[in-house]
């Protein structure tokens, strides 16, 4: 599960904590697999390993 593989600084952590209390998920990692799976979803449908690239540079994910 999500808590077991990945780190988040403790200000980070803090934030993802409110905004899954308030927008009402069950865990935490139930959120952070919300905003997850809606941030891949852009992705998809990509032909090629270029198009995601520039994708990614468009989100300012990579420069």
């Amino acid at each position: 599960m999500f808590g077991a593989g990945i780190k988040l600084d403790r200000a980070l952590l803090a934030k993802v904590k409110r905004y899954s209390d308030l927008a009402g998920y069950s865990s935490v990692d139930e959120f952070v697999t919300h905003v997850l799976e809606k941030e891949l979803a852009k992705f998809e449908g990509s032909d090629s390993e270029e198009e995601i690239k520039k994708k990614l540079k468009g989100l300012g994910y990579i420069s």
